[in-house]
Order: structure tokens, then sequence, then C-alpha cells
């Protein structure tokens, strides 16, 4: 049998980004970026690179940097309808529903990039239940990689920003929980490129135990 390291974090609170960490939404998105693209005639492949983990607003911010943002507002509102429409493929990560279902008790909060709408459909098509307490596009003025959103999960909870731990996959998600002086643990391949402090390929390599004392020990195995 071959040997596998174990990682132990502890913290107070656990933030969790939804797209990537905890559903797989990978297929709809591709599909609905990449039309947009050809509208645009811009390269599929390159804003791929670029779309996961921020607001779609910004995104396009990135890709069309002389475009009007309020051309960007609105067209980002037409994505999200036509994201929020389409569910096909739509699938929890593995190891989330177990892994949400041990957090019963301990202070979490859903941070994601999708506003209530997409958020609360990709959750149930995943058969997720959402956190009580959730940052959604509509809660935050500024998108990932800025860490406004993790810092109202932390604050929303109560809980300092160093005793959170943040659950991301993409660049834009690892530097602004990294920019919130929280520790990040990685989830899935795109974040391997972004250097957490901790990855795993999928949620099965965590175990969520009760410390006491309000402490929350995160078992990682590598």
């Amino acid at each position: 049998m071959p040997m596998t390291a174990t990682t132990v974090l502890t913290a107070r609170a656990l933030l969790l980004d939804m797209d990537g960490t905890l559903v797989n939404s990978d297929a709809v998105v591709e599909r609905c970026w990449r039309r947009w693209a050809d509208r645009h005639g811009l390269d599929g492949d390159e804003v791929m690179k670029v779309v996961h983990g921020r607001q779609g607003y910004a995104s396009m911010a990135v890709l069309l940097p002389d475009r009007p943002m309020e051309q960007n507002y609105a067209d980002n509102a037409r994505m999200l309808a036509e994201e929020t429409a389409d569910m096909d493929g739509v699938v929890a990560i593995p190891g989330a529903p177990e892994f949400l279902a041990s957090l019963a008790g301990v202070p979490h909060a859903l941070v994601t990039s999708a506003d209530v709408a997409l958020s609360g459909a990709r959750m149930a098509a995943a058969g997720l239940g959402l956190p009580d307490v959730r940052v959604t596009a509509e809660s935050v003025g500024a998108s990932k990689p800025d860490p406004e959103g993790f810092l109202k999960g932390a604050a929303e909870l109560g809980v300092a920003p160093e005793e959170c731990v943040v659950f991301e996959d993409s660049g834009a998600g690892i530097a602004a929980g990294r920019a919130a002086g929280m520790r990040v643990v990685g989830v899935g391949p795109r974040a391997g490129f972004h250097r957490p402090d901790v990855l795993v390929r999928h949620l099965t390599q965590v175990r969520v135990e009760s410390a006491g004392g309000g402490l929350i020990r995160l078992h990682i195995e590598g």
C-alpha cells in the first residue's frame, strides 16, 4: 500500500466557492462562453482561460478592455439568464454531498460569483443543499480576485479572516482568498496552477472534525 501524507488545518469557519469546487458546471460554462466568444470574434480557448471564478462582467472587461462597462453589465445579465436556463451536465463534484453533510453545526458560507438564481439552480441540479449563509454576485461590488466576497462571508459568520479556510478551484478565487488573508484549499486540476496552500483532486480527500471550543480540524489527504 502506498503511503499518503495528511495535512491538518485548524479554522473557525469555512468559505466555499461553488463552480468547480462543489459543483461541476464546466460543460455549461464552456457552451455559454464559447458562444459568446464566437459572437465577439474571440478565440474560445483564450476566453476559457479567463472566465473561471470571475463574475461575467469582470471577465468581459478583461477580454474586451475598450468596451464600456455598461455594455458588460448588460451582457452579463444576458449571460446569467442563459446559464440559469442550461443545467445539462451540471453534477456534484465527487465527495461534495458528504462534505456538505459533515458541515452541520460548523460555521460555513457559500461565496460564489454566481447570482442568487444561478447558484440556487446549479446547487439544486447537483443535488446539493444551500448553506444558510450565502454571498452571491448581488452581495458584492467587486468580483473575485477582489477579496470582498470572502471578507463579507467571514464577517457574516463573525469570524476573523485569518481563522477562515477557503475552498476554491480557480486562479481568481485563490487570489481572492489569499488577498483576504485566508488559507486556501485548492480543489481540482485548475487549482494546481495557482499555488493554493493545500491541493486536493476532489472533496473525498477532506474530512471535517469539530475539535471543541469552536475549532474545526480539517484532515486533508495528499
